[in-house]
């Protein structure tokens, strides 16, 4: 560095990861925010802890005041690397109950409840209130968080979103099972996309990154290089010129 020269700081933002069920959000987002050195938050466990408590308590998804008081009971909670990739209800870590088969086939009717949604806005919005995070869900950058720097939405095909999870159960691509997978994810597709309030859509603003026949090494390095792009011009608009 010559004494005429001076450091450059790092811009961090708030960026919004969205895209349907499967589609590598949650996986995704957080190696991204490994690799910057951001925060990292998968909202869709708030979804489906409540979807999990409620089954557990019998309560159905038009129940809707029995439903919403369950809010208070659900908490997210931070890893050693500040990742919210955990998720409690009622003070027990339920993370693995929550990702489970019988959730997957039951959160997109809890979530399509327009007071449920309502309830869990200001939760959260709250998360980005300081810079150097990625959100990931499936409002995040339409509803949450429309003013994020960086509005990121990540597509993949239903057949491909099948095939990712089909493996990771490690069951025959071309089982039952894994047909049963196609279907269920063709169901809560057309349930997120239709939903009155708060639809599964890129935002006009996002930058689409379609994933087929991408490595997670891939897309991660999509996701990461479009951020450090955004960093870059955000320090263009305060002035500030060089890399980081």
């Amino acid at each position: 560095m010559t004494k005429h020269s001076r450091p450059t700081t790092r811009v961090r933002i708030v960026v919004a990861v969205d895209g349907p069920s499967s589609s590598g959000k949650s996986s995704v987002g957080a190696e991204a925010a490994r690799r910057l050195g951001y925060r990292f938050c998968d909202t869709g466990l708030l979804y489906r802890a409540v979807s999990w408590l409620a089954m557990e308590r019998g309560i159905a998804h038009d129940q809707t005041a029995a439903l919403v008081r369950l809010v208070d009971d659900v908490k997210l909670v931070a890893d050693a690397r500040g990742r919210l990739r955990h998720v409690e209800a009622s003070g027990r870590d339920v993370t693995a109950e929550v990702r489970g088969p019988a959730v997957d086939r039951a959160v997109s009717d809890y979530s399509k409840v327009p007071e449920l949604r309502a309830a869990l806005v200001p939760l959260q919005r709250a998360l980005a209130d300081e810079a150097g995070i990625i959100v990931a869900g499936r409002d995040i950058g339409t509803v949450i968080l429309p003013d994020a720097d960086l509005k990121i939405y990540l597509f993949a095909s239903p057949e491909e979103r099948a095939r990712r999870r089909a493996a990771q159960r490690r069951l025959s691509a071309n089982g039952t099972q894994a047909r049963g997978i196609l279907e269920d994810m063709l169901r809560r597709d057309a349930i997120d996309s239709g939903r009155q309030t708060a639809p599964l859509r890129a935002a006009e603003d996002a930058i689409v990154l379609t994933t087929d026949g991408n490595t997670f090494q891939q897309t991660v390095s999509q996701v990461v290089r479009t951020i450090r792009q955004a960093e870059k011009r955000a320090r263009a608009a305060n002035g500030e010129t060089g890399a980081p």
